[in-house]
């Protein structure tokens, strides 16, 4: 995708405060964030939402959750985390490329916040 947002984040023509990266994942800060540890999982391949995940690309996804086990262990979050991932406009997605919201570092309160 030439327009993507995070492609091109992925592909540093815009610039990112990095947390991890590997073969297949890209990590990094949320520019608004809304918890004092608001971090961007992403997917370096293009999927654009949840419903396009299948049996081609879920390996990707789970590889996503298990880099996001090892953060969450390598940044201490002891006390616990949220991991938020929205499919399609009318559930809040704006950048229509698979990613997920890691957070923690204060109370989260459900269903929002």
């Amino acid at each position: 995708m030439n327009d993507c947002l995070f492609c091109k984040i992925v592909k540093g023509e815009i610039p990112s405060t990095k947390i991890y990266e590997d073969e297949t994942v890209y990590v990094f800060e949320d520019i608004n964030p809304t918890a004092p540890t608001h971090y961007l999982v992403i997917p370096k391949q293009h999927i654009s939402k949840l419903d396009e995940i299948d049996a081609s690309n879920s390996a990707v996804i789970s590889h996503i959750y298990e880099v996001i086990a090892k953060l969450a262990k390598e940044k201490g979050l002891d006390e616990g985390f949220r991991v938020v991932s929205n499919c399609g406009e009318s559930a809040g997605q704006s950048v229509f490329h698979i990613h997920f919201h890691l957070l923690a570092g204060r109370p989260l309160a459900w269903p929002a916040g």
